[in-house]
């Protein structure tokens, strides 16, 4: 069985980049922050980008998957006429 978790983007990287290396020291198949601008129960907080937080966490972690909950990458398909 593969399992997933969900970091928020909520956490400095000096904080952060702990919580990114623990979740594949666990195991976990996959790591997803989200991308949204912010949260309401966050808004007096510190939210950081969704693409330089998963940036980070490249740099520091191996095995484990990484991607966002709301971005949907849609492949280049030339309009032909």
């Amino acid at each position: 069985m593969r399992l997933s978790t969900v970091i928020l983007p909520i956490y400095r990287w000096a904080e952060g980049q702990k919580i990114w290396r623990q979740a594949e020291d666990l195991g976990f198949h996959a790591a997803y922050t989200y991308d949204h601008l912010s949260w309401r129960s966050f808004r007096d907080g510190p939210w950081c980008g969704a693409i330089p937080t998963l940036t980070a966490a490249a740099t520091l972690t191996q095995r484990m998957r990484l991607g966002t909950l709301v971005t949907s990458v849609k492949p280049f398909s030339p309009i032909t006429a």
